[in-house]
């Protein structure tokens, strides 16, 4: 380890996410749906910009992880395009390969599509386990593998 490397800041996880959708209850309805989040009983304005839009924040009881839906007065309702500027994808962190299939059982019994677990050897070795939010965002589940 370098000595800038000793004095970098570190980050410990991911906090929260937060998209912008086109339809906030069916939104708010899928993520709680799929990863079990709690929504906190009142909107959150857009700060400093009170009058665009809000947001409304799901929370994981069990954990600091949250997920802030927003939405946007200027939205015309485009759906998501991970080929333009802004987010690609989101990857979430699971611990085993077992809880990608743990993860494929249960998004089968929701009816929710996605591609099934692939398991990667380059550039390093892992499983993914992709599917899409009802904008078209493309969300994975990923553990190392090697």
């Amino acid at each position: 380890m370098t000595q800038n490397e000793s004095r970098r800041p570190t980050v410990d996880g991911v906090h929260h996410f937060s998209p912008t959708v086109t339809d906030i209850e069916a939104s708010t309805e899928w993520y709680q749906r799929v990863f079990g989040l709690e929504r906190v009983p009142v909107p959150f304005p857009h700060y400093e910009s009170e009058d665009s839009g809000y947001a409304i924040l799901l929370t994981d009881p069990n954990s600091n992880f949250a997920i802030g839906l927003h939405h946007h007065v200027a939205n015309k309702g485009e759906q998501f395009d991970e080929t333009r500027t802004g987010l690609d994808h989101l990857a979430l962190s699971v611990s085993s390969r077992a809880a990608l299939e743990a993860w494929v059982t249960w998004l089968n019994e929701l009816g929710i599509p996605h591609a099934g677990i692939t398991d990667m050897h380059e550039p390093f070795e892992y499983s993914v386990l992709v599917f899409r939010d009802p904008d078209g965002i493309q969300l994975e589940l990923f553990t190392m593998t090697g």
